[in-house]
């Protein structure tokens, strides 16, 4: 593979739970930002919002941002140019989702070329009400992610992914045989195996129903973690209603 600081800086990326005390500066806070606001974007539907509360973030980050999709901004933009918003919510929060995922993984990398560390939080759409009363949210603002990044204090080492050819289908999708299927599967559950991963955030996902454990820390892998994550019913019922607390109906066509 080619290699140059930027293809560096990418591929080192990891997640980051343990962070140093120090305080990024504001220098460095509004480079990720601007950094952010650099990616592609359908209509900047993204916004940021910030807290800086060591003692009560997540993995006590210095830094914690939650990345929102916001159409509430862009609806008063267009009341001045009289306009008013006929998009179904479905369009605006499938382009919004782009913009603010789009947006965060700027800032990620920003942040990893300063010497900085990040984690992605991907359960925050199911604390939609707590977040919308501690930042006074108005309507049609949705908390899609939370991202927390601060100086490391360890440095682990960066995780597995599948084999090229288990990503990159050119021309045509293939049929995917059991033998590929099987070699893709290897490599993720042991390069996981291999960094200890589940055993250090002792992190076995237990089974619910009559399933009978037939894994040890020896044995459990990736695939087995994140296939118990779908398989089960680990997540609060019913997103549609966090959509629509943040004022955003998916299910209905508009007029």
């Amino acid at each position: 593979m080619i290699n140059n600081p930027i293809i560096e800086t990418l591929l080192n990326r990891k997640s980051i739970r343990s962070y140093r005390d120090e305080m990024p500066s504001d220098e460095v806070v509004e480079t990720i930002v601007r950094a952010g606001q650099q990616a592609p974007f359908a209509s900047q539907l993204g916004s940021l919002l910030l807290k800086r509360d060591r003692e009560n973030n997540p993995f006590h980050a210095p830094l914690f941002f939650i990345v929102c999709v916001d159409s509430y901004k862009w609806e008063r933009i267009m009341a001045r140019r009289n306009w008013s918003m006929v998009a179904d919510d479905l369009l605006l929060m499938l382009l919004g989702i782009q913009d603010a995922a789009l947006m965060a993984e700027n800032m990620v990398i920003a942040a990893e070329s300063l010497g900085l560390g990040s984690c992605f939080l991907g359960g925050i759409p199911f604390h939609s009400e707590e977040i919308i009363e501690d930042f006074k949210l108005p309507p049609r603002v949705f908390p899609l992610a939370g991202l927390t990044i601060g100086y490391p204090a360890n440095d682990p080492p960066p995780r597995p992914r599948y084999p090229m050819e288990f990503v990159l289908f050119e021309d045509e999708y293939p049929r995917l045989d059991d033998e590929l299927i099987r070699r893709s599967m290897d490599v993720m559950d042991e390069g996981y195996r291999a960094q200890d991963y589940y055993r250090k955030l002792k992190a076995m996902i237990p089974l619910k129903g009559d399933r009978e454990e037939t894994f040890t820390y020896e044995t459990y892998g990736w695939t087995e973690h994140i296939c118990r994550k779908w398989g089960q019913n680990l997540f609060p019922p019913n997103l549609l209603r966090q959509f629509e607390r943040c004022g955003f109906d998916i299910t209905r066509k508009k007029e």
